[in-house]
C-alpha cells in the first residue's frame, strides 16, 4: 500500500487557458475569412488540442510517499534530506535568480512565487539543494520534514 503523506499537482492558472482560447479564437476568426469554412474549422481543432496537451505537459506533481520525494519526473529519497525551508516570494526570486546555484534541481513554475529550499545530504549527488514552486510551502515543507525524519529513523511516516 502506498502512503502518500503529500501530493500536489501545478497546474497552469486558469487565465492562461482562458488567453491560449481567446488567441485561438483569434486565429479562427482570421481563417475562417481566408480560407474555406471546414478548413478553418479543422485548423482551430489541431490548434486547441495542440495548446491542451502544452499546458497539461507543462503542469507537474510534488509527492511526498513512501520515503521519496517526487518532484515532476526527479525523486530522492528522504533519507538524503536534510533541512527544508518554506520560502516567501522575495526569497524565492533571490534563489532562483541572483543567489542561485548552478548545480541546483529546480522546478520552476513561472505562474508561481513561493517555494521550499530542500537542502540535500547525499554526498554523491552533485545538486546541494532542490527548490520547488508550491501554491503551499509551509505544508509542502511539514511533510518533508516529517516523512524525512521517520526515513532516516526506519520507521513508517504513517
Amino acid at each position: 500500500m502506498v502512503v502518500v503523506d503529500y501530493s500536489e499537482r501545478l497546474h497552469v492558472p486558469l487565465r492562461w487557458w482562458v488567453q491560449g482560447t481567446m488567441l485561438i479564437a483569434t486565429f479562427w476568426l482570421a481563417l475562417v475569412v481566408s480560407i474555406p469554412e471546414a478548413a478553418a474549422w479543422a485548423i482551430t481543432a489541431v490548434t486547441l488540442a495542440l495548446m491542451s496537451a502544452l499546458f497539461l505537459a507543462y503542469g507537474a506533481r510534488i509527492r511526498v510517499s513512501d520515503g521519496v520525494l517526487h518532484a515532476g519526473k526527479a525523486h530522492i529519497s528522504l533519507a538524503y534530506v536534510g533541512d527544508v525551508e518554506p520560502l516567501d516570494d522575495a526569497a524565492t526570486k533571490r534563489l532562483a535568480g541572483v543567489e542561485a546555484d548552478a548545480r541546483a534541481f529546480l522546478l520552476l513554475r513561472p505562474y508561481l512565487k513561493r517555494s521550499v529550499k530542500v537542502h540535500l545530504t547525499d554526498p554523491d549527488d552533485p545538486a546541494p539543494y532542490w527548490l520547488l514552486h508550491t501554491r503551499h510551502p509551509q505544508e509542502l515543507a511539514a511533510a518533508i520534514t516529517g516523512a524525512a525524519a521517520s526515513a532516516r529513523s526506519g520507521t513508517s511516516a504513517r
